[in-house]
């Protein structure tokens, strides 16, 4: 299927691995030119030049900066020459006890996960809708939808997020032009992130890596961990042409771990 997206331009965030970069590997897949952010300089490079080597037809422009704050916004959107597509995306912030929290980790995770994806929303729709086009995916958590105890900067932020796209997503003067936003609410997925976080609990529990990654598999009804690759075909399927009547809603991937029917 053609999802007629050739020659559009996308700003992928937090694309140098892992679920961003599997966003921008499928969008220059069909030929959308990309701006890519990370924070680390080094692994974004080297993302930036395989994604010329996968489609040499498209542009790629690499963007090193903190998404979370206003000088690393206006870098990311200063190199894009109009955002048609808009992943926002960034790492969530740590576990804990919400007892140990304080305010300043509070307003990090606020910033990152759901402050810097309005102020994304905000600064690229209005155009988007003015030329009667607009896709904007935010990478949000599985999360959202079954809170984990230990995430709760994560499901808080995020929740946040979530209501207010609920809201946005369905103002006529966006929805109406053709500008849609929607969530991607990613499960268990083999990234850098999941290994890390798999390590840190063998630490604490004396099991190995393996054993609980193998224990978290068993868990999943699919039986394994998602993949990069898929997750970047369905955001990429969700920025199509054909995706114009879907909008506000919250795209669960997680091969069928949630239980609930609604």
């Amino acid at each position: 299927m053609d999802l007629g997206l050739k020659g559009r331009w996308a700003l992928v965030c937090a694309a140098s691995k892992g679920l961003g970069r599997g966003c921008a590997e499928a969008l220059v897949g069909e030929g959308v030119n990309v701006v890519v952010t990370a924070r680390g300089e080094a692994d974004l490079l080297v993302t930036a030049a395989a994604l010329r080597a996968l489609n040499p037809g498209v542009e790629v422009r690499a963007v090193a900066g903190d998404i979370a704050t206003p000088e690393g916004r206006a870098a990311a959107l200063a190199a894009c020459p109009q955002v048609d597509i808009l992943v926002n995306n960034a790492g969530g912030p740590p576990p804990g006890d919400f007892r140990d929290w304080e305010r300043d980790q509070w307003i990090a995770a606020l910033d990152a996960n759901m402050l810097a994806p309005i102020a994304l929303i905000q600064a690229t729709v209005d155009a988007m809708a003015a030329r009667g086009f607009g896709r904007v995916i935010n990478i949000t958590s599985g999360a959202v939808k079954a809170p984990i105890d230990t995430l709760g900067l994560s499901n808080g932020a995020r929740s946040g997020l979530t209501g207010f796209v609920a809201g946005v997503a369905r103002q006529p003067r966006l929805a109406g032009a053709n500008v849609t936003i929607n969530n991607l609410l990613p499960g268990a997925f083999d990234t850098d992130r999941l290994r890390k976080t798999m390590a840190g609990a063998a630490a604490k529990s004396g099991a190995s890596a393996d054993e609980l990654a193998a224990r978290r598999r068993a868990a999943i009804p699919a039986q394994r961990f998602g993949t990069a690759a898929e997750f970047g075909a369905v955001c990429a399927m969700l920025c199509s042409v054909h995706a114009g009547y879907l909008t506000g809603q919250n795209i669960l991937l997680d091969g069928g771990s949630y239980p609930g029917t609604f």
